[in-house]
């Protein structure tokens, strides 16, 4: 795989990752933890980068998150994780979560097509888990941004690219 092609996905992926932390740092702090368990702001964004850090990992079986995240997000009941994580707490596992992707991306080789990933009873190639990972990324930044339509009839604005090209 050719260096335009690795800088292309990055240039889209980190645009969901980018599109994910304009919506936390628009959240205002009334909003961060109110309604249901299922439409806290926090906890779905928390989710994202778990599964973004998750995903990307070296090996799937070994994975731990960075302190002080729990596999929480792994129990089979829903578990939520043991407090709320503050915004800035999340923007930092949201960078870490970056760091990691666009180093994923940019040392992705023609090899990488035929590691495996038993993900979900399907067979994934391990580039096309990062692709899945990004819609993922998308999905729930869209679902944060309509929160926050409803909630403070606002929302960021479309990210095009990534800002760090």
């Amino acid at each position: 795989m050719n260096d335009s092609i690795r800088t292309m996905i990055w240039g889209q992926f980190g645009a969901a990752v980018d599109a994910l932390e304009n919506a936390i740092k628009l959240c205002p702090e009334e909003h961060w933890g109110d309604e249901t368990p299922a439409m806290h702001f926090w906890y779905i964004a928390y989710h994202t980068i778990f599964w973004l850090d998750y995903y990307l990992s070296d090996s799937l079986d070994d994975f731990q998150p960075p302190e002080p995240y729990t596999m929480s997000e792994m129990d089979p009941e829903g578990k939520m994780p043991p407090r709320v994580y503050t915004p800035d707490e999340l923007l930092a596992y949201l960078d870490h979560g970056r760091k990691k992707a666009r180093r994923v991306i940019f040392d992705l080789a023609d090899e990488s097509f035929e590691r495996v990933i038993n993900f979900r009873k399907a067979d994934l190639s391990f580039p096309e888990l990062v692709l899945y990972t990004m819609r993922h990324i998308q999905h729930h930044s869209a679902q944060l941004n309509l929160l926050l339509r409803q909630r403070i009839d606002s929302a960021p604005g479309w990210t095009f690219r990534a800002t760090d090209l």
